[in-house]
C-alpha cells in the first residue's frame, strides 16, 4: 500500500489563502494580513504562517517586502511556451493585448568584442542596434537590445523604417522567416536596464539572451530581451523522452 502524505496546517493556510487570491478576496497588488493576524485567523504559531508564505512566495502568487508586509503579485500580462520561436507581438496579441513598440535607439555601428564573440562574426560586422520597449495594452512588458547584421538590411535602408516588430519586419519587408532561437535564460537584477517615465520601478528581470537564424542558419539578430518580472509569463513543456 502507498503511503498518503498527511496534510499540513500550512498546507490548509495555503490552500485558503491561494482560493481567496484566485477569487479576488485579495486582489493584485494588495497586502496580505499581517502574520498577527494569520495567526489569529487560522489558529496556529507564527511558524506555521511563515511556511506558508513562503510556499505561496514559492507558487508565484506573491512576494515578501521585509519590513513592509507581503503583497499578491500582478497576473501576467503575457503567457508564451519558452520552447515556442515566435514574435514576441504575436504572444501578446494571443494574449488579448495590443502590442506596442517604442524605439528609443536605431543606430548603426560596428560590433563590440564581446557582441562579435557572441555572435561569432567578424570584429569589424556593422550592425543595426535597436533599443525598444515593448508593451501591452500601454503597459510596458519588456525592454529589448537588438543587433542585426547590416548586410540583411536594404542597400538604402534607413532606420526609421523599423518602428514596429522586428519579426514582422524580417517577414513582411524583408522576406526573410526566423526558425531556430538558441537562447540562455537569467534572473537579472539591475536599475540599468529599464527607461522611460516608469524605469525605477522595474528592476527584476527574466533575460532571454537570444541568437535567431533562418533554416539555412544563417544568423539573422542577436537580441537581449529583459521581461519585466511578474508581467511575461513563461511555460516550459519538459518531458523524459
Amino acid at each position: 500500500m502507498a503511503a498518503t502524505t498527511r496534510r499540513t496546517l500550512a498546507d490548509d493556510i495555503v490552500r485558503t489563502l491561494k482560493a481567496e487570491i484566485r477569487a479576488g478576496v485579495h486582489p493584485p497588488g494588495a497586502r496580505l494580513p499581517t502574520e498577527a493576524a494569520l495567526c489569529q485567523r487560522f489558529a496556529v504559531s507564527r511558524a506555521t504562517v511563515r511556511g506558508a508564505v513562503k510556499e505561496l512566495d514559492v507558487l508565484g502568487l506573491v512576494r515578501t517586502q521585509h519590513g513592509v508586509g507581503t503583497f499578491v503579485r500582478p497576473r501576467p500580462a503575457v503567457r508564451d511556451g519558452l520552447e515556442r520561436m515566435g514574435s514576441i507581438s504575436e504572444s501578446i496579441s494571443a494574449s488579448g493585448k495590443t502590442p506596442g513598440h517604442e524605439y528609443a535607439r536605431r543606430t548603426l555601428r560596428e560590433v563590440l568584442p564581446d557582441e562579435a564573440e557572441r555572435m561569432a562574426v567578424p570584429p569589424d560586422t556593422e550592425v543595426l542596434e535597436l533599443r525598444r520597449r515593448i508593451t501591452a495594452d500601454g503597459d510596458v512588458v519588456a525592454y529589448s537590445y537588438d543587433l542585426i547584421p547590416r548586410g540583411l538590411l536594404p542597400e538604402k535602408f534607413d532606420p526609421e523604417e523599423l518602428d514596429g516588430s522586428v519579426f514582422a519586419y524580417f517577414e513582411h519587408r524583408l522576406g526573410i522567416h526566423p526558425t531556430l532561437g538558441l537562447a540562455k535564460v537569467h534572473a537579472v537584477e539591475s536599475g540599468h536596464i529599464a527607461w522611460g517615465h516608469d524605469a525605477a520601478k522595474h528592476r527584476l528581470f527574466v533575460l532571454l539572451d537570444q541568437l535567431h537564424y533562418d533554416t539555412a542558419h544563417q544568423l539573422l539578430a542577436y537580441s537581449r530581451t529583459y521581461f519585466i518580472e511578474g508581467a511575461y509569463e513563461f511555460h516550459l513543456t519538459r518531458t523524459s523522452t
